[in-house]
């Protein structure tokens, strides 16, 4: 087959969950004997054509901010549209391009149809109300450019089934769900840190992924706990406002903000050395992070929310889900802290079900079914 990615984003130049999936299933499709192309922005030096890993990587366009402040922006999108309608000029078997930021699904759509290729459209979630408080009075106008996303693909695929349960509550049926997995072999590799911690989180500053109430926890839990050490791994708009937090609490020396960190084994050796990850996040996608804290032999503490998606991915005996507060989450963390040694077997085993390789094929037997 002759497969298209189409995504503004690109790994390695930026770091996420639907830029790592991408890279991770189209190098594996290549190697399968797949001709594989990804479009997206021109993040590196060069050529705007870049041979990588048996991929095809063009860059359709400047690199520019995909955020303004700390929402997505919509300028940004709407030029990698423009540019998307005029870039893809050969044709392909399958077109996949990723969901958000919408606008250029809809240059997706007009291309695959002049081009006669199929088009899968990839849902990392769906936000649906939620819009509302994203935008305010213009969140009607958000949740109508997605019901109207939802309904421009041969093919939807979800990567959670928190995810299709949302397209199904839109009226979209024959949703396929393929995760996002993780490299589990190498995450097996990778050795311990030296450096011990009780706690750890890693992921982006944000608002919505509550690394205030995680440090809020702490102080409720542990305040008389004086060697507890946390490691916060992550850089964002809510960092500055953290590091404050954390001083005003009494635990600047508790907690250790790492920033990003470039080099991932880094993360996965810190993960190691560690006993607890907490991911209190009310809004996740799918949650890659948790995965591989699982894949590290670690319980996940996380939140239940409706719009967290990590809710299906941790159980009982691989991790805790709590309220949104500091009160239970600290409890969790506790919980977490004193039973996590006896969970690290069923924490590995259900981790190991999502090694890219498996996932591999299932997306390359979801595209033949309409090849």
């Amino acid at each position: 087959m002759r497969i298209a990615y189409l995504y503004d984003a690109v790994y390695p130049w930026v770091k996420g969950g639907g830029e790592r999936r991408i890279y991770e299933l189209s190098r594996r499709l290549a190697s399968r004997g797949h001709e594989v192309h990804c479009y997206g922005i021109k993040w590196w030096d060069g050529d705007s054509v870049l041979h990588q890993d048996g991929v095809c990587l063009h860059g359709i366009c400047r690199p520019m901010g995909l955020y303004s402040g700390d929402r997505r922006s919509v300028r940004e999108a709407l030029l990698f549209a423009l540019k998307s309608l005029t870039s893809i000029k050969e044709s392909y078997d399958i077109i996949d391009c990723q969901e958000f930021p919408y606008f250029p699904c809809f240059s997706a759509r007009l291309v695959s149809s002049m081009r006669n290729s199929k088009l899968f459209i990839t849902w990392l979630e769906v936000w649906g109300d939620y819009w509302q408080e994203y935008l305010g009075r213009m969140g009607a106008l958000g949740q109508a450019v997605e019901r109207s996303c939802a309904r421009l693909a041969d093919q939807n695929i979800a990567i959670s089934y928190k995810t299709k349960r949302d397209l199904e509550a839109l009226g979209i049926k024959g949703v396929k769900v393929i995760p996002t997995g993780i490299d589990f072999k190498h995450i097996c590799d990778v050795k311990a840190s030296d450096e011990d911690s009780d706690v750890i989180f890693a992921g982006r500053l944000a608002g919505h992924k509550n690394v205030d109430l995680l440090i809020r926890a702490l102080a409720r839990e542990f305040r008389d706990v004086p060697d507890l050490r946390a490691v916060i791994i992550g850089d964002g708009p809510e960092r500055s406002r953290l590091e404050k937090l954390s001083l005003d609490l009494g635990l600047s020396r508790n907690v250790s903000f790492r920033g990003f960190l470039d080099d991932h084994d880094q993360v996965i050796s810190l993960l190691k050395s560690s006993k607890v990850f907490v991911m209190p996040s009310s809004r996740e996608g799918f949650g890659i992070a948790a995965l591989e804290a699982n894949a590290c032999g670690l319980p996940v503490v996380t939140v239940d929310h409706r719009m967290n998606a990590v809710c299906d991915l941790i159980k009982e005996d691989t991790g805790f889900q709590c309220q949104v507060s500091d009160e239970d989450l600290g409890r969790a963390i506790k919980a977490g802290l004193e039973r996590g040694k006896s969970m690290r077997s069923d924490c590995i085993d259900a981790a190991r079900g999502y090694d890219w390789d498996e996932l591999c094929l299932a997306a390359e037997k979801v595209y033949l079914s309409e090849y």
